[in-house]
């Protein structure tokens, strides 16, 4: 029987705990005979826990320690008012339930040791790798007041990496020991890092909250799927600009598809009935 109890440490070469390094029984350095010391290719154990909530269209059990919260696109120019999407008369005041759950689950999946990864629109300035398709559906007139425009309120370079409007929305905020993925899709596996970190985190399940739900969150969430993942949208921090039909055809297909949905308060109780895990990351552990 497998004994090994090795708790997910800090990693002095990183600045984040690391759930996919090998081991270093003893010592790491030079044993004097010029060779190095022996190296275990376990990975840190992770222990087993379970959860159950309720879920459509089933209940379900998952296991924190293999589970990762995706919180897309609440950032600026989509949540704000001084954001793009207000700028071109959309009504974004319909996002603020969600943004104001999906703050509450991602404070719960923190104290469950449960990674959290915040998934936003951060184009590169020069836009070199946006293809025509997506620049379209930002700027379908093509008057040069989309992606990388200052044609918002705000006046900050649309949806561009380090600026006000890539920037989390208030109300939400991220921690040290959170994971910050830039994206230039709908999807945010295309051309970015998001499953090598997953990855790497060592998950299987997949818990989604943000915007739009019909769009970045969805199309996130079925690349996720075709890729093996587990995957559950939280229904009610997950929200569209859309008409309401969108988010519920959408839910009807996560359901239908792909995976489940859930609720946050759901979600948040079945984490808090959960006893404590010893493991859970310690900001203060972070270097």
């Amino acid at each position: 029987m497998n004994t090994r109890t090795e708790a997910v440490v800090p990693d002095g070469r990183a600045p984040l705990r690391h759930r996919n390094r090998w081991q270093f029984p003893g010592t790491s350095t030079s044993n004097g005979t010029g060779v190095a010391g022996r190296v275990d290719l376990h990975r840190p154990h992770l222990p087993e826990r379970s959860v159950t909530l309720p879920a459509l269209p089933a209940p379900l059990t998952l296991d924190p320690s293999r589970t990762a919260v995706i919180v897309v696109d609440l950032q600026n120019d989509f949540c704000a008012a001084d954001g793009w999407l207000a700028g071109i008369g959309v009504d974004v005041s319909v996002l603020a339930p969600a943004i104001g759950l999906g703050a509450r689950a991602v404070t719960g999946a923190r104290a469950a040791g449960i990674p959290v990864i915040w998934l936003n629109w951060g184009n590169r300035p020069d836009q070199a790798n946006l293809p025509p398709g997506v620049a379209h559906v930002y700027d379908p007139r093509g008057t040069g007041e989309g992606i990388g425009s200052r044609t918002a309120p705000s006046g900050a370079p649309v949806l561009t990496k380090d600026s006000w409007g890539a920037a989390l929305v208030d109300g939400v905020s991220a921690e040290p020991g959170d994971l910050h993925v830039d994206k230039y899709r709908m999807s945010g596996f295309w051309d970015t890092p998001l499953d090598s970190v997953l990855r790497n985190l060592r998950v299987d399940t997949l818990v989604f909250a943000g915007v739009n739900s019909d769009q970045c969150v969805y199309a996130t969430l079925i690349d996720a799927a075709c890729l093996g993942y587990d995957v559950v949208m939280l229904d009610d921090a997950s929200a569209t600009t859309s008409p309401s039909y969108c988010h519920d055809a959408t839910l009807y297909n996560v359901r239908q598809c792909y995976g489940f949905t859930a609720s946050t308060p759901d979600l948040l109780d079945a984490l808090t009935a959960e006893p404590a895990d010893p493991t859970a990351p310690n900001p203060e552990d972070t270097v």
